[in-house]
C-alpha cells in the first residue's frame, strides 16, 4: 500500500467516514486511534484534507497509544 493510500484510508478511519466497503478490522483500527485523535488532533477540521489527521498523529507519534501506533504502521505510515 502506498503512503498516500494509507493516509487516505487512515483519514477516513479517523473521521468516521469509512464505509462498510473497507475490509474487516476497520472498526478496530478506528477504535484504536479515536482516543488519540480526540486528545491530540481535536483542532483538525475534517475538511482539512486527507493528510491533516495523519500529519497531526505523526507529530504526536511518541505520545500515541501502542494500538494507534500499530494502526499507523500497518497502514505504511
Amino acid at each position: 500500500m502506498s503512503m498516500k493510500t494509507g493516509a487516505v484510508i487512515l483519514s477516513l478511519l479517523l473521521t468516521g467516514a469509512a464505509s462498510s466497503a473497507f475490509a474487516a478490522g476497520t472498526k478496530e483500527q478506528e477504535d484504536a486511534c479515536r482516543p488519540d485523535v480526540r486528545r491530540y488532533c481535536h483542532q483538525v477540521h475534517p475538511d482539512a484534507g486527507d493528510d491533516a489527521f495523519l500529519t497531526c498523529l505523526q507529530a504526536h507519534r511518541a505520545k500515541l497509544t501502542p494500538k494507534c501506533r500499530n494502526v499507523l504502521e500497518s497502514n505504511g505510515v
